[in-house]
Formats: structure tokens, sequence, C-alpha cells
């Protein structure tokens, strides 16, 4: 009973978070802006910090700001770890990266991911794999091997993309929230589906895509990989036997475009859950949805940046939760 009365305090604190989130009029708003330097006032007039001028910082300390209140409302994150698993392989590849190839990128590591970077880059220096957690050793060593034996970066970033998938699927299987459940396998179908479409236009081999696709439950990746390696139409066919048959528009249209697909189901999928207030999943729901503005309004300053048509832009802004 406590964890529910905590929840309910959790989640009538988001209901007015949630009033703060962009809808669909002001990012109108915001594509209506001419400059770069319009947007970032909109912005501030939305309560960002805008003062650092940059995309990335403003985008990462909206990040920051929403990872903190959770840090507020609940004393464990680890209920979120679904979430934060893609940023520990993307610093797992940094790392490696970084110490087999002596190179250094300044900002290239993530923060809010479930482990130490600090941790991450001494395990690799070290060659000691047993300081990282399970789900990340094999990989690592696999890694490590691929990139300074064979000095194959493309093999090892499958390697790591693919241990993160599996991470995620298992975290999503292993909690007790629907919701999560259900985001671990649409992250899951959705990667093995845009490996499968870049794959046909790249030419890559059957040995390739099995090495690179995750097994997930909506998805039979074994006929996937067979059927890229025929064309994209093959993969269309098999994909409306499964859930993901509305995805084909945009699957022929660009992988861009399939992504916005995708994220807008989520979305869709998200939306009832903020009704579920003895649960974690309004506040799980309250994640994806800022993830998915900050997502957007990159997608709205980068268009600015590169002085791209409204055109090209608005085909890649994704559903709003509000």
């Amino acid at each position: 009973m406590a964890e529910k009365q905590d929840y309910v305090y959790a989640v009538a604190r988001i209901r007015s978070k949630e009033l703060s989130l962009f809808g669909k009029q002001t990012m109108e708003q915001l594509m209506a802006c001419k400059t770069y330097e319009d947007c970032l006032r909109v912005l501030s007039d939305k309560g960002w910090d805008v003062s650092s001028g940059s995309a990335e910082e403003i985008l990462a300390a909206e990040r920051e700001k929403t990872w903190n209140l959770m840090r507020e409302l609940i004393s464990d994150l680890s209920v979120f770890d679904v979430f934060l698993y893609a940023n520990d392989f993307h610093n797992l590849k940094a790392a490696v990266k970084e110490v087999c190839m002596k190179t250094q990128t300044p900002k290239i590591y993530f923060n809010n991911g479930t482990v130490d970077p600090k941790l991450i880059v001494k395990a690799i220096q070290e060659q000691d794999f047993a300081q990282l957690p399970e789900r990340m050793r094999n990989a690592a060593e696999e890694a490590c091997r691929v990139l300074l034996q064979n000095h194959d970066g493309q093999m090892c970033d499958v390697i790591i993309d693919r241990a993160a998938l599996e991470a995620v699927l298992e975290a999503g299987r292993a909690s007790e929230n629907e919701m999560l459940r259900q985001y671990a396998e649409l992250t899951v179908a959705s990667a093995d589906i845009r490996i499968a479409v870049r794959a046909v236009r790249t030419g890559k081999t059957l040995d390739f895509l099995e090495r690179a696709l995750a097994p997930c439950a909506t998805l039979d990746v074994k006929k996937l990989a067979h059927e890229a390696v025929s064309g994209l139409d093959a993969i269309l066919d098999y994909l409306a036997l499964t859930p993901y048959a509305g995805a084909a528009p945009a699957v022929k249209k660009s992988v861009s475009a399939f992504e916005r697909w995708c994220d807008d189901l989520l979305t869709e999928q998200i939306r009832p859950q903020k009704y579920n207030p003895f649960t974690i999943a309004p506040l799980a729901a309250y994640l994806l949805a800022r993830e998915n503005e900050i997502k957007t309004v990159r997608i709205i300053l980068s268009g600015k940046l590169n002085r791209l048509s409204d055109e090209s832009v608005r085909e890649r802004l994704r559903e709003t939760y509000v």
C-alpha cells in the first residue's frame, strides 16, 4: 500500500508537469519561426534555459531536468533501467573506440546511464571485463577483439548495438509493468526493421544480418534476415504478416519516416497510461513524452540551423503526447 501511495503522490506531480508539455500549437509556433534565434526565444518563453545558445546543450539540460524530477519523485530509478541501457551501451561503444583506437572526443559520454562512464573506460583500459555488469561483458570483450585484431569498426558497432537491444528486451520482459514491456518490444522490433532496410540499401550479406538482428517476440528475425537479402519488397511482404504492417508506406519512403512511424505508435500506446495512478506507468509515459518532445525540438532546431524546407522538417515531426 505504501508503494501505491508513493505513486499516487508522484503521479499527481506528473499531472501538473504534463500541463507544460508542448502540444501541436507550440510545435507550430516553433515551425513558424524564421530563424534559429527566433526558436530560442520561444523556448525561453516556455521556461527552457537557452542561455548557452547551443542546441545540444539546451536539449541535454532539458533531459537532465526531467531525470532530476524523477529522482525527486521516486527513490529507486532502477524501474527505468529499460530507458537507460541505451546510454550505457553508447558509452561502452565510445570507450572501446577511444581506448582501442587511442582517440579522444570531447563530451562523448552520456550521463544518466546505470553504469558510471569512468568505470566503463577503466574496464576497457585494463581489459578487465568482470568490472562491467554481466549484460555488457561479452559484448565489450568481443568488440575490443574485433577492433584490435581486425580493425573492423562497423562490426564493433554491430556487436554492441545488438547487446544493447538484448539488454533492453530483457529488462522489459522482467518488468511488472505492461507499458515497459511494450516499449522494450517495440524498441527492439523497430531497430531490427531499420537494420534490415538499411541492409538492403547497402547490400549487406545474410551473415551480417543474422549477426546484427536481435530476436524479439513480434518478429521472426531469421525470416526477416532472409527477406532482406531478397530486397525491400520482400521485407514489406513479410511485415504485412506482422503487427508492423501499417509501417509499409513509411518504410518505402525513408528510414527517418519509419522512425517517425515507430515514435508515433509508441506515443499512441502510452497515452492511456496517464490514467493508471497506482502504477509506475504514468511516470514512464511522461519520461517518454519528454524524450519525444526533446527529439521533436531537436528536429526543428536542426532544420532552422541548416535552412531546411518546412516540408522536409515536417515529415520528421512526431505526434505530441498532449
